[in-house]
């Protein structure tokens, strides 16, 4: 199995990116081959500083000249800069010479590449990013966290089979639970776009439609997938993610209050780790861009080394139960049904 690693990709690139490579080459066998895309100079430099040895044969850097930063336009900067990392990093997937792609960088770049360069499974007409949340019943995830700010009702029911197909063959749920994202889980709450999608869900065969669902379900109610458009999840993910930060800030602050809460704390050590194992997108590592003609693994922007490694460790198992296959097959029953 053969992995693109954008080494150039992320906040604190490319020191994260060779943490996470290293600990990744250390943790799964199933892993081949790992190309390091980027500045062949600025990797090999950082390599040695860290350590990793290039003669590995599990290992490579390919010279990539050119990087899309993390606030340039993403469609644009793709046709615009044929040799960052993420263009020729996707060009690898595209020849074959890779399995799947993982990238900390930008996401509306990456998004746009894979798009342009990889296209979209037969069936699919948008993309979707399928990012994970923990629940009080295991993972819940949201699809669409951000791809395609702009959907359609049909669009949503795309999401719903691929986000089946993701969580029954690649996360090992038999019967994956959907839910909608609305104001209210009566049926006849929602927008108009909201009401169309679900009078199409309800029609949908091969999918286990609960109805709708309100914010509160995504941590309390036993969810594999929430189906919104990409406008509405990201900002949903992002506002999880800062109430996280925020919530551990004021908790930190608290504890430090008096001498008894400290000491309290030092006897919670292990419950706080575990809390912060479970709540961090660290453990989860990365998202997969479902729908696109090959494995792309969208990571964190502020990855960590343990967040790299975790998408790359995503990226193995995505590809190693061939998820596009089954969303293709799955697709195909949706068009003989005739539903979309």
């Amino acid at each position: 199995m053969k992995i693109v690693l954008d080494a150039m990709g992320g906040d604190n690139a490319p020191a994260i990116n060779i943490t996470g490579a290293i600990d990744a080459l250390k943790s799964f066998d199933k892993l081949g081959h790992l190309f390091l895309v980027g500045d062949e100079e600025i990797l090999k430099t950082e390599c040695a500083k860290q350590g990793l040895n290039l003669n590995d044969s599990r290992v490579s850097i390919v010279h990539a000249p050119e990087v899309i930063g993390m606030a340039e336009p993403g469609a644009k900067s793709v046709r615009k800069k044929k040799q960052s990392s993420i263009s020729m990093g996707m060009d690898m997937v595209k020849e074959g010479t890779a399995d799947a792609f993982v990238s900390a960088g930008n996401t509306g770049a990456a998004v746009a590449a894979a798009t342009l360069k990889l296209r979209t499974l037969k069936g699919v007409d948008r993309a979707g990013i399928a990012s994970p949340l923990p629940n009080e019943h295991g993972i819940c995830n949201i699809l669409d966290a951000g791809a395609n700010p702009e959907s359609k009702p049909e669009h949503l029911v795309a999401y719903a089979i691929m986000g089946t197909a993701y969580a029954k063959y690649v996360l090992g749920v038999k019967d994956p639970k959907i839910g909608l994202m609305s104001n209210g889980s009566e049926d006849e709450k929602g927008t108009t776009f909201t009401k169309g999608t679900f009078k199409l869900l309800e029609a949908t065969p091969g999918i286990n439609f609960i109805g709708n669902v309100e914010g509160h379900d995504l941590f309390e109610t036993q969810l594999d997938i929430v189906l919104c458009d990409g406008f509405v999840g990201n900002i949903v993910l992002k506002s999880v993610e800062a109430t996280a930060k925020a919530v551990s800030k004021w908790l930190k602050t608290e504890i430090k209050e008096t001498p008894l809460r400290m000491a309290g704390a030092v006897l919670a050590q292990g419950a706080f780790k575990a809390l912060k194992a479970k709540s961090s997108y660290e453990t989860y590592g990365g998202s997969p861009l479902l729908g696109v003609n090959g494995v792309v693994i969208i990571a964190h922007g502020s990855s960590t080394g343990l967040a790299v490694k975790n998408a790359i460790r995503v990226a193995v198992e995505t590809v190693a139960h061939k998820i596009n296959p089954r969303i293709e097959e799955a697709m195909a029953a949706l068009r003989e049904e005739a539903v979309l």
